[in-house]
């Protein structure tokens, strides 16, 4: 797993800076066709590190849209959502996160969109490696009656692998989303 994860992020990262702009706007189109995206929701998006899809465009219809957006914080362990604001800070991986006052659980979200390393087409994903979401979603397993938050992976099309090796504690997908494809 490890260096399957290694390999995917090598070619994520690989993608060209010209392409990737492309990408995350068709991104935003795939996106759009997935949802009934409403005023009042509450949906949590990421910014991008390690050479991730681009969320920009979908952050900006979701503005357009009254939809209040969250971000992953690292709490321990797991993760809770922050209202985006004006301010961050660096988590431990350098990664940008919301200094607000608004923190939300998982199961409070309506959608949350999250990254990958790398995704099957069973709708089965791989992260970085630190069990972040699947411990903050590991709720979803336990009782299958959750229609929220409804959990979609955003990523390229170049991290597809031909299937990948579930164990117990992973939260499947509701749908992978690329820039070509949804995965439903």
């Amino acid at each position: 797993m490890k260096t399957l994860r290694q390999s995917i992020r090598i070619q994520r990262r690989s993608v060209p800076a010209s392409e990737r702009e492309k990408f995350a706007k068709r991104l935003l189109l795939q996106v759009q066709k997935l949802a009934n995206f409403k005023n009042g929701q509450k949906i949590a998006l990421y910014l991008p590190n390690d050479g991730e899809i681009n969320t920009k465009y979908i952050q900006n219809f979701l503005k357009s849209k009254g939809i209040s957006i969250y971000l992953p914080i690292l709490v321990g362990k797991s993760l809770k959502f922050a209202k985006v604001g004006k301010n961050f800070r660096k988590n431990r991986y350098g990664i940008d996160e919301p200094i607000s006052t608004q923190i939300l659980n998982a199961n409070q979200l309506n959608i949350i969109f999250m990254p990958l390393v790398g995704f099957d087409q069973f709708k089965n994903r791989i992260g970085m490696g630190g069990g972040f979401y699947d411990r903050t979603l590991s709720f979803k397993n336990r009782q299958q009656n959750y229609k929220s938050p409804k959990l979609y992976g955003l990523a390229f099309d170049c991290q597809e692998v031909a299937e990948l090796n579930v164990k117990p504690w992973d939260v499947p997908l509701d749908a992978v989303v690329t820039p070509t494809t949804i995965y439903q």
